[in-house]
């Protein structure tokens, strides 16, 4: 339930200008998630949100951008609540995701600057990662399938 929800609030805060606990939780009780100010307070610690100014002047939650190259928790979360499975083909991986979310785990795998990526593309619910080699494809796809397993 809990990684359900976290999913929806990183859907969330990706397509609306959600500025406050109250109207997270408000979302959150729309899509039939009981839950209460002090939940929603927890899941936005643990999802490492951030506050930003959006183009409009107006302040509103985000995922933070990150520099590094080490799989942050942040990367752990959505890739593991986002993937349902992952396969490849010759120096192609394909990453089936919940329908919507795939998008999210994109950005947040491109985020991560893999040596071995040349580029990503995603739709609804699927990514092609573009790998260099066919092993660096085999290797990122048993890394994805590991990460998908904890």
């Amino acid at each position: 339930m809990k990684r359900k929800r976290h999913s929806l609030i990183l859907k969330l805060i990706e397509e609306n200008p959600i500025a406050t606990q109250e109207e997270l939780l408000e979302y959150l009780c729309n899509h039939n998630f009981d839950v209460t100010q002090a939940t929603v307070s927890r899941d936005i610690k643990e999802l490492r949100l951030i506050k930003i100014t959006d183009e409009n002047g107006r302040y509103r939650y985000s995922i933070p951008k990150e520099k590094t190259g080490d799989m942050s928790s942040k990367f752990l979360m959505l890739f593991s609540s986002a993937i349902t499975s992952v396969d490849y083909a010759m120096n192609i991986v394909c990453i089936n995701c919940h329908s919507g979310m795939a998008q999210g785990a994109c950005s947040a795998l491109d985020s991560m600057s893999f040596s071995e990526i040349v580029g990503t593309v995603a739709g609804d619910d699927t990514i092609f990662v573009l790998c260099r080699t066919e092993e660096n494809a085999r290797e990122l796809t048993e890394k994805f399938k590991g990460l998908m397993s904890e």
